[in-house]
């Protein structure tokens, strides 16, 4: 059974970051920002700021326990040309600005690869990360280990999840911060970063399975189904760790986040939790069906309403709640 509302209120109460947590997110960016901006060699060169990441995509999550969240924001800067054989001034400039700051210069603010991370003693930490546009026409990040620059394309990936999510009628974010949840707060397929999962999760949803398979993305539950078996089916068919292209187009790819034993360790994972999202979805007495909903996502997914039918109503037909006369075939599916 699908028990949809259980997913609407556990989405709500439990995995979802609230709104409260997400306004303090964003007026402590706002703070950041100001702070930069007022900084007499920094400010001069800065030209704006967007979100980035889980934050950006609407994909962010709580965090586990006590622990803090996570957010990006990417601070857009002027190109300076004495700094082209050295990009890593970008990110030291920063943390210098927030070292001379007489509010950050106390928080806990450290250099990283493609920022510099400013830390909020038990809440949440920010990453701050340099973005150009270079004269050349490149859109940059700087890898400061590398020393180098990197081409990136917010722009295109903020457009790739949209396209994605319209499809799946707005819940493919939805899902995405549902698997998020089995590896943090279910410890399954830890060490596949966000970005890994959040692409794999996309780039199975298709506008040919949602005409073939009429229904399938219906709601979060189905869609829930729908994406990770086709993801199943997709690992499947790779033993071996494939290579993962940037949707956005950037000529990236996300390969060097992950190695086989991570991806092996994965795919056995998501083919483990096909298994157990089809039973769950299949199962038509309620009780057991919450059961096994439960035992996927623990005991803070909630059990519906005693006098609610709503939140149990089961797929009609073999698969998703389609038009009479209309069957979804699936040939070939793995798992």
């Amino acid at each position: 059974m699908q028990h949809v509302n259980c997913f609407t209120t556990f989405l709500r109460d439990v995995v979802n970051l609230s709104q409260a947590k997400l306004d303090l997110l964003a007026c402590r960016v706002d703070a950041i920002y100001q702070a930069l901006k007022s900084d007499p060699e920094l400010g001069p060169l800065i030209l704006g700021k967007k979100p980035q990441g889980s934050w950006a995509q609407r994909t962010i999550i709580n965090p586990v326990g006590d622990k803090e969240f996570d957010a990006d924001f990417m601070l857009h800067l002027q190109e300076v040309l004495d700094w082209a054989g050295n990009p890593a001034s970008y990110i030291d400039k920063i943390y210098a600005a927030l070292h001379r700051h007489s509010t950050y210069n106390d928080m806990p603010h450290t250099r990283k690869c493609r920022c510099v991370q400013l830390t909020y003693a038990n809440s949440m930490h920010v990453d701050i990360v340099p973005y150009l546009h270079l004269a050349d026409g490149r859109e940059v990040i700087v890898n400061r280990d590398e020393n180098r620059f990197e081409p990136t394309n917010p722009a295109g990936f903020t457009a790739w999840m949209k396209e994605k999510d319209d499809i799946a009628g707005g819940n493919l974010r939805k899902v995405i911060r549902l698997m998020k949840y089995l590896r943090d707060h279910r410890n399954s397929f830890t060490g596949t970063r966000s970005i890994i999962l959040t692409t794999l999760l996309g780039e199975r949803v298709t506008q040919s399975t949602a005409l073939l398979e009429p229904g399938c993305y219906a709601n979060v539950p189905t869609a829930l189904l729908t994406i990770v078996e086709d993801l199943d089916q997709w690992l499947q068919a790779r033993p071996y760790k494939p290579s993962i292209p940037d949707p956005s187009q950037s000529g990236l790819t996300f390969d060097h986040r992950w190695n086989q034993a991570t991806y092996a360790y994965f795919r056995d994972r998501i083919n483990t939790h096909a298994r157990e999202i089809r039973a769950a979805y299949d199962e038509t007495d309620s009780a057991t069906s919450v059961r096994l909903w439960r035992d996927l996502f623990g005991s803070r997914f909630p059990e519906p309403p005693k006098t609610s039918s709503s939140s149990t109503t089961p797929a009609a037909g073999p698969k998703f709640p389609v038009p009479p006369l209309i069957t979804p075939t699936r040939t070939g599916r793995a798992g």
